[in-house]
């Protein structure tokens, strides 16, 4: 599989939320992804992007184009260094939150991508990859 582009974002307020949902959405309208697909990445994006700030202290986005032979798609990682996940198979399941949220982040990223991988370990830090593939 080859990467095509890629461009890394600070993520470490409000505002780089902001930006990034705007990149994610421009590299997928320049992608060629309908408005559908869109929004589903940038939605994913967003919730992804808000966890790395207010979970992990800040971190990164790595946006890169991906073709894999006749496929091509998005693939967004989210990286902090932060506290990390105890229990991942807890923060995926829908309504749990440890901020009084709706709970709804890392599953509902996992939901709108197609393909979802989340590494953490306590004190190290999470690494969420996401990719989604142009239909």
């Amino acid at each position: 599989m080859a990467v095509l582009q890629d461009e890394v974002l600070p993520l470490r307020s409000e505002g780089d939320i902001v930006r990034a949902r705007q990149v994610v959405r421009e590299w997928a309208r320049r992608e060629g992804f309908g408005l559908v697909d869109q929004t589903k990445i940038v939605t994913a994006a967003s919730e992804l992007a808000r966890n790395t700030i207010n979970y992990g202290a800040g971190g990164t986005l790595r946006l890169e184009v991906l073709n894999d032979g006749m496929r091509r798609g998005l693939q967004l990682t989210f990286e902090d260094q932060g506290a990390g996940i105890a229990d991942i198979e807890l923060a995926m399941k829908d309504g749990y939150s440890t901020n009084g949220g709706l709970g709804l982040g890392l599953g509902g990223a996992k939901r709108l991508a197609n393909e979802f991988e989340i590494v953490s370990r306590p004190g190290e830090g999470t690494r969420v990859r996401i990719v989604k593939w142009r239909k």
